[in-house]
C-alpha cells in the first residue's frame, strides 16, 4: 500500500485570540497561515524552521488536539473538520504522536506495561491477556526486554524512554505518526539508534511520518520531502534531495548554510540572518521574510508571494528565478535598514 495518500492538508490556518496585558484589549496570534501538503504511506515529510514558525501548532492540528481556524484536513479521504464527534474519535486513532521530551511525556507513577496498555483500555475491548500480549509484542519490536514491563519510567535512560513512547504511539496501529522533535532531547550517541528504529518501524508498518525538527542534519537522514516554514507559512516544499542540493528560497539557503557539516564538500557559504523572527502578533506586510532577506526589493515589502511551482518544488519568493540564476542583487546595508 506504499504511496497511498492517507493525509491531506488544504490551506490550514490556526489563529489564537490573546489579551494584550491588563488593559490592552485582545490581539490575534497568527500561528499558522496556509499550510497545504499531502502525506502518503511509507513516506516521511519533514517540517523545519526556527522556533515560533508554526511547527508544533501544525502537529496539534494533525493529531486533532486542536481544530483549525479554517482550511480542511482529510484523513483517509474523510474531512476531519466537518466530522461528528464519533467519527473524529475514530479518525484520531489513525494519528498518533511522539513528543520531544521522553522524560515529561510518560506518567512517572505508572509502570511501562500500564502505559502501553492504556490506549487499548480506552479504545478497544480486548481482554487483559490480549492487551498484555500486544504490549509485550510491541516492546520487542522497539528493542525493550520483557522484564521492563513491570518497571517505572524513572528506571530507564532517555533513549529507552523514547522507545517506550514510540511503542505507546504504535499500540493502536496508526497509519500516521507525528514525531515532534523526537531526538532533540537525547544524547548524540543515542539519536542515530532512535532514528534507525523509526525508519525500521516505518518500513514494517508502512507508516506515514510527519517529522518535525529544527535539526537539518537529522532531516537529511530521514526525510523524503521537506516543508520549510517561516512565521506560520510554508516558503519552500519539495523533495528532500532537491532542496538540500539546491535550495531556492533565501530562508532555506540561510538555514542550510548555518548547519554544521563535517564533510567539507557539503559546507556552504554562511548567509547571515539579521534580526529576530517577527512576532506572529504583528507580522510584517508583504513577504514575512523581507526584513531579514539579502535579496528583498520594494515588491517584497508590499506583496506577499504566493507559493508557485519552480524547479521541481513550491517556492514562495518573488525572486526565486533570479536567485537561482545568480542574478538577484544583494541589498546594501542602507537599503536593508530602509525596507
Amino acid at each position: 500500500m506504499t504511496g497511498e495518500v492517507v493525509l491531506e492538508a488544504q490551506n490550514l490556518v490556526r489563529h489564537y485570540r490573546v489579551r494584550r496585558g491588563l488593559i490592552g484589549g485582545h490581539a490575534t496570534v497568527q500561528a499558522l497561515t496556509g499550510a497545504s501538503f499531502t502525506l502518503a504511506r511509507g513516506r516521511t515529510l519533514a517540517c523545519v524552521g526556527e522556533s515560533g514558525c508554526g511547527k508544533s501548532t501544525l502537529a496539534r492540528l494533525i493529531t486533532l488536539i486542536e481544530p483549525p481556524t479554517s482550511g480542511r484536513l482529510l484523513i483517509d479521504g474523510q474531512d476531519v473538520t466537518t466530522a461528528d464527534r464519533a467519527r473524529r474519535k475514530a479518525l484520531r486513532q489513525a494519528v498518533q504522536i511522539v513528543f520531544q521530551d521522553p522524560y515529561g511525556s510518560l506518567n512517572p507513577r505508572k509502570k511501562v506495561g500500564t502505559i502501553l496498555e492504556e490506549p487499548l483500555v480506552i479504545n478497544t475491548r480486548l481482554s487483559a491477556a490480549e492487551r498484555r500480549a500486544r504490549a509485550e509484542a510491541m516492546m520487542a519490536k522497539v528493542g525493550l526486554r520483557p522484564e521492563y514491563y513491570a518497571r517505572y519510567p524513572h528506571m530507564f535512560s532517555g533513549g529507552q524512554r523514547q522507545r517506550i513512547a514510540i511503542a505507546r504511539a504504535l499500540m493502536l496501529r496508526p497509519r500516521i505518526l507525528v514525531a515532534d522533535e523526537p531526538v532533540s532531547a537525547l544524547d548524540v550517541s543515542i539519536r542515530a539508534q532512535v532514528l534507525n528504529l523509526l525508519m525500521d518501524l516505518q518500513e514494517e508498518f508502512d507508516l506515514a511520518y510527519l517529522f518535525i525538527s529544527h535539526d537539518l542534519s537529522v532531516v537529511r537522514h530521514i526525510a523524503d520531502e521537506v516543508m520549510v516554514m517561516y512565521l506560520g507559512r510554508p516558503v519552500e516544499q519539495g523533495a528532500a534531495a532537491s532542496i538540500f542540493a539546491a535550495p531556492r528560497h533565501p530562508y532555506t539557503q540561510a538555514l542550510l548554510a548555518s548547519t554544521p557539516a563535517v564533510d567539507p564538500t557539503r559546507r556552504r557559504k554562511r548567509i547571515p540572518l539579521k534580526g529576530e523572527l517577527p512576532s506572529p502578533l504583528d507580522p510584517p506586510p508583504g513577504c514575512a521574510f523581507h526584513r531579514r532577506c539579502l535579496f528583498a526589493t520594494d515588491i517584497c515589502g508590499r506583496e506577499r508571494p504566493a507559493a508557485r511551482s519552480f524547479d521541481g518544488r513550491l517556492v514562495a519568493c518573488h525572486h526565486a528565478e533570479a536567485i537561482a540564476a545568480g542574478t538577484a542583487a544583494v541589498r546594501t546595508r542602507d537599503h536593508a535598514s530602509a525596507v
